[in-house]
């Protein structure tokens, strides 16, 4: 089939193309609509090794303390993922566990600082699961990897605004989906209908030329 053909047969079904997105879009839309709202809460940290206290290093030293401090960063943030401290913080804020809540700890590699992001429902709980997250990290990097400090840079704040879902991105995928799938069906059909429609489709069946055929004739 070539593209001049499949706009022909297009245009052809042109209310069924047209509908069905529209009809997907509506659906995803209210599906959209009726889940709840999202909310993400964050906090910054900067972790202090040990060593950036001492002073009248070279400067070659200097950047190995800072590779380390770095690879040491990394360390912290793969202990804030840990279920130990996952634990602390479900006892310190008094629940049985964070399920229901995302809790994402990103580092950049070239920098120090932490970034811990929790996503839920309840836009005050996941401002104090971050904030509790920050003060766990504090005695527990300490302990198990001997950091200096990690100080919050700022405090998660209880998020007025939800997050998500991000319920534009869900219908245009809807609208897309249901035109895809609109312009599938048409052409499954077409490939499935085997009646012959045009002179054209004598000649490729028979392999013979067409030398002449009845006009359509209006009834009386």
């Amino acid at each position: 089939m070539t593209l001049a053909e499949l706009f022909s047969l297009l245009r052809k079904h042109l209310r069924f193309v047209l509908l069905l997105p529209i009809v997907m879009g509506v659906v995803v839309a209210i599906a959209a609509f009726l889940m709840p709202n999202e909310y993400t809460a964050s906090t910054t940290m900067y972790v202090l090794s040990r060593n950036d206290t001492t002073e009248g290093t070279s400067s070659g030293s200097q950047y190995s303390d800072l590779s380390a401090a770095q690879m040491m960063t990394q360390d912290v943030a793969t202990i804030a993922e840990s279920d130990r401290v996952k634990q602390d913080v479900s006892k310190q804020l008094g629940i049985s566990s964070l399920s229901g809540y995302d809790v994402d700890v990103t580092s950049a590699t070239t920098t120090r600082v932490l970034t811990i992001s929790v996503t839920g429902k309840d836009a005050k709980r996941a401002a104090d699961i971050a904030n509790a997250y920050a003060s766990d990290l504090q005695s527990v990097t300490q302990s198990v990897i001997g950091t200096q400090s990690v100080n919050v840079i700022d405090q998660a704040s209880t998020p007025e605004i939800p997050s998500g879902p991000k319920r534009p991105l869900y219908i245009a995928v809807g609208l897309l989906a249901g035109l895809f799938a609109a312009i599938a069906i048409v052409v499954v059909q077409d490939m499935m209908d085997t009646r012959v429609k045009s002179s054209e489709d004598v000649e490729q069946l028979l392999n013979v030329p067409v030398v002449g055929h009845f006009p359509k004739l209006e009834r009386m």
